[in-house]
């Protein structure tokens, strides 16, 4: 008698349709196992894991291709904040409901970004939710032995370097919100896909990963917000610092908008979303790391100095007062 085939879930219809396909590592087993497999080869593996819900992280009306990319990305850039190279990923999606028009945008997305910064899909589950969506991800780095860059190294004197520019992905999403700066762009169409585009996909910055791993002593990404990752920075590390607010990197978007007065420099140093990465270096390796990111096409700018005690950083205007802070960051509760 012929035994009737096991019923195929809607799980595993899903995940055979959507996920498979990106599974290539042999590592992954073809996503019919519980588990997956990291072979390591004497490195450190390096954890990391962000989970990015509708209405917190993104809009519901954000298109799914960026919504994959931004959930993978944000985890990549805290890789490359500890110097690891990715090694391969798992994914857990809450998902209202699993129609095609969101699925295969999303999965076609976050397969071109696996192949794109060699970071496989390993595994994962799928579960429904009544409620918002949700996209954790865990994503897996490899270093070698005892070199991941912590938070806890920061030494006085050390120069304070960041990449890329800071705060436009906050300004973005006030454009999508139709806040000010969506009004005073109104005329500028490209500013406003600039500053878009920053919060929606982030670029994160693997490129200077083995430098940061080489020269820095402390290292975290900017996620909510330069100014309080910089105090949870210096925390760790038993340090202060000095900002010079006026050497931050800023786009000329955000610097119009400061010159214009429709932002203040406050929402910019505490915005969130940046995914740039904040590193601190011995004073005579400060120029060169700037050089190996003008090198790998990625500004890297010197912003302050590491100072003894236990102070909150400092951060000072043109004219050398201090700016008085009333936020630091974007707060999650």
């Amino acid at each position: 008698m012929t035994q009737d085939k096991e019923p195929v879930s809607a799980e595993d219809s899903l995940i055979a349709r959507y996920f498979k396909p990106l599974a290539t590592d042999p590592g992954a087993l073809g996503l019919v196992d519980d588990a997956a497999i990291l072979k390591s080869q004497g490195e450190d593996i390096v954890v990391t894991t962000d989970a990015v819900v509708e209405g917190v992280h993104y809009l519901a009306t954000d298109p799914p291709d960026t919504i994959a990319r931004k959930a993978l990305r944000v985890n990549l850039s805290d890789l490359a904040a500890k110097g690891a190279t990715p090694a391969g990923f798992v994914l857990t999606l809450a998902l209202r409901s699993k129609e095609d028009a969101w699925l295969r945008p999303f999965a076609d997305a976050l397969g071109e970004d696996a192949k794109t910064f060699a970071c496989p899909l390993l595994g994962g589950d799928t579960v429904s939710t009544p409620g918002p969506q949700m996209i954790s991800i865990t994503a897996f780095g490899r270093v070698p032995r005892g070199q991941m860059v912590g938070r806890t190294g920061a030494r006085p004197g050390d120069r304070i370097l960041v990449t890329g520019t800071i705060g436009d992905a906050a300004l973005g999403l006030d454009v999508l919100k139709g806040g000010e700066a969506a009004v005073a762009l109104t005329s500028d169409p490209n500013a406003r896909e600039m500053l878009i585009s920053r919060y929606r996909v982030p670029q994160p910055r693997n490129a200077l990963a083995q430098a940061v791993r080489e020269h820095a002593t402390a290292a975290m990404d900017v996620s909510d917000g330069l100014a309080g990752d910089l105090t949870k920075l210096c925390a760790a590390s038993g340090v202060s610092a000095t900002i010079d607010v006026a050497s931050v990197p800023l786009s000329a978007a955000a610097a119009g908008l400061i010159a214009a007065n429709v932002v203040c420099v406050e929402t910019l140093l505490a915005g969130g979303d940046d995914y740039e990465v904040l590193c601190t270096v011995p004073p005579a390796q400060g120029e060169l790391l700037i050089a190996l990111g003008r090198a790998a096409g990625l500004p890297v700018t010197a912003i302050g100095t590491i100072m003894a005690g236990h102070e909150r950083p400092c951060f000072l205007d043109g004219q050398g007062q201090e700016l008085v802070l009333k936020r630091l960051s974007y707060s999650h509760f």
